[in-house]
């Protein structure tokens, strides 16, 4: 807040104004000299409607953005003295008062003796300084009024260059040039700047980390205010002032760095709730950030041999060079495991490019010598007493590394991704619970002669979905295959415990219906789902093929609703088994439904395909796209000779665009397939994470 009241006995004239007309509030003693026909409360526009004094008024539109000083030339408008010509170096500056927004007029009188310019461009120039000297002082609340000469000499002119925390271009400093007290990320924005305001395009006002004295190196916030000094368009010297802003910088890049991170407090995955704070954070503070979530957080507790993680986001700033690539699930290293068992932040620092190899892995320490590393802080992300994450960041291209002040601002704005970390966690635990649950009633398809069976069960990539998909393959009573496929609408728990109920109920009623059909198997499935399940919805796909003459299969089918099976043939384009004249609705919609069935042929080297529709729905897009995007693909994957747990694996997406669960059962007419007895009956499915799909 702007104290006017230091002003009255000033040598220069003062005077405070308020409001968009420019009111006189306040006037010191020189100013009633000076100014006698400008009254408190009257408007400038009034006051100063001579001519002579209309530029003063141009100087008040200008204030906030033209901060030099002007000459004035004005007749006869003071209440005192002779006649005649009087000068004045006026400057107009926005300050902040207890009346509110203000403007602080500041006016030196420069007499003119009769016929001498001279006499009038040396005193204005030396009145000029003075001003310039008051513009400084009037901004410092406690600060050091410093003053420079061109060649970088600095002295102070209030108080003393040490009080400001290390000081600024302190002259008995020795080393190199004064430029190089500022932080590295810092100097090349304030040299700019600086060089902005030695052409008088712009105040210098800014505040930058300034090397301290002593051992070892350590940086303090300093704001800094400077102008010119320039007479005949000479710099002549810099007037300035520095103070401590080490506690004004903290508050203001706590609020910037926690508004950047809010994003993450409503992000409902953790991968992006780390991505949003690592951009928060790059490069103000570090310049390198990567976050690592442990795989295995129940095993996170001290004593734990090995901890494995994995690589969940990360930030560079301009220059690093990018991280080396990581396996999704690889050990920590020493150091790692030092922070996961204490639970406090760790920082090891090394000359540039030189990093602790005993401490971090071989690729980590190799990409920190690449990006002349100083320093390397891990932070653990603790929830519950627990740490389930871990953050590394490190300050690279020879940058100092990071304070204490700045440690604690990396701590707290990862302490703001606590909640969408324990929501994630608990989304993880739902999802495993409910994993575990549907891959218990995942069934190793069996042996059969003549056929080949293969099936695949990939969950979403996503921790949000957990789906109510599920396959089954069983040998009926009197040697015919029935196999099935579905899916539970819903992706939560409910979703996967009404799945075992309605696979297990099909299983049972499969083999005791026998010769009774798909069609009247569903009849009954859904008539006893209606009564005892909760489900809102189920697709599902009932089938039953019996071997006939030559190597081929009959096929009886009948279709609840669900994506229609995919037939490839050994020989021409893959075409959809659809039925006449389109599927029976979903289980559990439509009470007392006719269901029908439709027959076709497998030839042998025929494959037909079951799927779930997460392996052809594309958010955004019609079904009928996937539909024959996978089509096309069977197509080029149409090779007889080529295994059939090979092909189900070509048509399955990669794993980070897995929207939904795919469940997927492939059935070949092989007449090369050897006898049941010659194969391995334990031998489990093929799945997308380790452990899915354990046999029954």
């Amino acid at each position: 807040m702007f104290e006017f009241e230091s002003f009255e006995e000033a040598d220069v004239a003062a005077a405070l104004l308020t409001g968009p007309r420019y009111r006189l509030v306040q006037r010191n003693r020189a100013f009633r000299e000076l100014f006698g026909l400008w009254r408190n409360g009257q408007e400038a526009g009034v006051a100063l409607a001579g001519a002579g004094l209309r530029p003063v008024l141009r100087a008040l539109h200008r204030a906030g953005t033209d901060r030099s000083p002007a000459l004035l030339d004005a007749a006869g408008v003071t209440a005192h003295g002779p006649p005649g010509h009087r000068f004045w170096a006026v400057s107009c500056l926005p300050v902040t008062s207890r009346h509110g927004a203000s403007v602080l007029l500041l006016a030196l009188k420069v007499p003119q003796e009769p016929g001498s310019t001279a006499v009038v461009a040396a005193a204005s120039a030396d009145h000029d300084a003075d001003l310039a000297r008051y513009e400084a002082l009037h901004s410092a609340v406690p600060q050091v009024v410093w003053r420079m000469t061109p060649q970088g000499e600095v002295s102070a002119l209030v108080g003393s260059l040490g009080d400001t925390g290390g000081g600024l271009w302190h002259p008995r400093r020795p080393g190199p040039a004064w430029m190089d007290a500022v932080h590295p990320k810092d100097r090349d924005w304030f040299a700019g700047q600086w060089a902005a305001t030695a052409r008088g395009d712009a105040l210098l006002d800014a505040v930058a980390r300034i090397r301290q004295a002593g051992d070892p190196v350590r940086y303090r916030h300093i704001r800094i205010i400077a102008v010119p000094v320039l007479r005949h368009g000479e710099l002549r010297e810099w007037i300035g002032t520095v103070a401590d802003a080490e506690d004004q910088w903290r508050q203001q890049t706590r609020d910037r760095l926690l508004k950047r991170a809010s994003a993450a407090a409503s992000a409902h995955d953790l991968r992006e709730a780390f991505a949003t704070t690592a951009h928060a954070v790059v490069p103000d503070l570090v310049d390198a950030f990567v976050v690592f979530q442990l795989r295995y957080p129940e095993h996170a507790r001290p004593g734990t041999e090995a901890l494995h993680a994995t690589r969940a986001r990360r930030a560079l700033a301009p220059g690093v060079p990018p991280l080396p690539p990581l396996a999704d699930d690889f050990t920590l290293g020493p150091l790692a495991k030092t922070v996961v068992d204490s639970r406090q932040t760790k920082l090891v620092t090394f000359p540039p490019g030189e990093p602790p190899r005993a401490l971090v892995s071989g690729p980590s320490a190799d990409w920190m010598a690449q990006a002349r590393a100083t320093s390397l802080a891990i932070v653990p992300v603790v929830l519950d007493e627990q740490t389930v994450a871990l953050a590394a960041a490190a300050t690279c291209l020879g940058n100092p590394p990071p304070d204490e002040a700045e440690l604690g601002l990396l701590e707290e704005v990862l302490h703001s991704v606590r909640d969408p970390l324990r929501r994630t966690l608990e989304l993880q635990s739902v999802r495993h619970t409910a994993l575990v649950l549907q891959r218990s009633f995942l069934t190793t398809p069996p042996p059969v002669d003549g056929a080949e069976l293969a099936a695949v069960y990939q969950p979403a990539s996503t921790t949000a979905e957990i789906g109510g998909d599920w396959y089954d393959a069983i040998v009926l009573p009197d040697g015919a295959i029935a196999l099935s496929i579905g899916d539970v609408a819903g992706h939560d728990l409910d979703a996967a415990t009404q799945m075992t109920k309605a696979s297990s109920m099909l299983r049972a009623l499969a083999y005791a219906d026998g010769p009774a059909g798909p069609a009247h198997t569903l009849s009954r499935l859904d008539h006893v789902l209606q009564g005892v399940s909760t489900a809102p919805l189920i697709t599902a796909l009932h089938l039953v093929l019996r071997p006939t003459a030559n190597h081929a299969w009959s096929v009886t089918l009948s279709n609840a609703g669900h994506p229609p099976p995919l037939l490839i043939p050994a020989h021409g384009p893959p075409n959809y088994l659809h039925g006449s004249p389109a599927p029976d609705p979903p289980l559990c919609v439509a009470p007392d439904v006719k269901r029908r069935h439709s027959t076709h042929e497998l030839t042998d080297g025929d494959t037909l395909l079951l799927y779930t529709d997460g392996l052809v729905e594309v958010a955004g897009a019609d079904i009928s796209d996937g539909l024959r995007h996978l089509a096309d693909q069977a197509t080029l994957a149409c090779d007889p000779d080529l295994p059939l747990t090979e092909l189900v694996n070509t048509l399955l997406p990669p794993p980070h665009d897995r929207a939904d669960d795919i469940a997927v059962l492939a059935f070949r007419a092989d007449s090369r397939s050897p006898p049941p007895q010659d194969r391995n009956p334990t031998k489990s499915p093929p799945h997308a994470e380790s452990g899915a799909g354990p046999a029954r």
